[in-house]
């Protein structure tokens, strides 16, 4: 179609110059005063700008019907293109059933929370394994110095302390005698 067209406006521009040629003829001759001469190289020149004209409406012609098969072609291409697409959509639905792709993640989720408690269990049974009784051997040791320094002697405080149930009305007798064995301890030392 492009070769058909540019043979057409080639040959268009042949005529178009010699269209030029024939308007200085009819000059020419009209200036002579031959008027069978100029009347006849008139008709050449109405003659050949219908023949212009039909060239140039072939040419639009031309390009008229490249357009429309340009058109077609991508026409086409758009086809092919969904034609695929539509293959592989319908690939697509067939691998993600609802069913299916429901059962795989709840499948993942039970594995997911199984996973998670295995973990759980194991960094439980890692910690019991590393925490050893020197580290609660330690912390007690602490805990002692920093009451010492303070003050408190907790050991002795804890095995004057009574156990179990105490009645009400016993209460204060143990707090009396409490009361006055500190008495005691505090004029001993006072008096060395």
């Amino acid at each position: 179609m492009t070769r058909a067209t540019r043979g057409i406006e080639k040959e268009i521009g042949t005529l178009q110059s010699e269209e030029k040629k024939l308007v200085a003829e009819i000059k020419r001759t009209a200036k002579t005063g031959n008027e069978a001469a100029t009347k006849t190289l008139a008709r050449q020149l109405v003659r050949l700008r219908q023949q212009i004209a039909k060239l140039q409406s072939s040419r639009a012609q031309m390009r008229g019907i490249s357009t429309h098969t340009q058109a077609m072609h991508a026409q086409s291409s758009v086809a092919i293109g969904m034609k695929g697409a539509t293959k592989a959509m319908s690939a697509m639905n067939k691998q993600m059933a609802p069913e299916k792709q429901a059962k795989i993640i709840r499948e993942f989720q039970r594995q997911s929370s199984q996973m998670d408690m295995t973990t759980e269990m194991m960094s439980d049974a890692i910690d019991d394994a590393l925490d050893d009784d020197e580290a609660e051997d330690e912390t007690e040791d602490l805990t002692n110095q920093v009451l010492d320094e303070i003050g408190v002697d907790v050991a002795s405080q804890l095995s004057s302390a009574p156990r179990g149930r105490i009645a009400g009305k016993n209460t204060e007798a143990v707090s009396s005698s409490g009361v006055d064995e500190l008495e005691k301890r505090l004029a001993a030392l006072r008096n060395p």
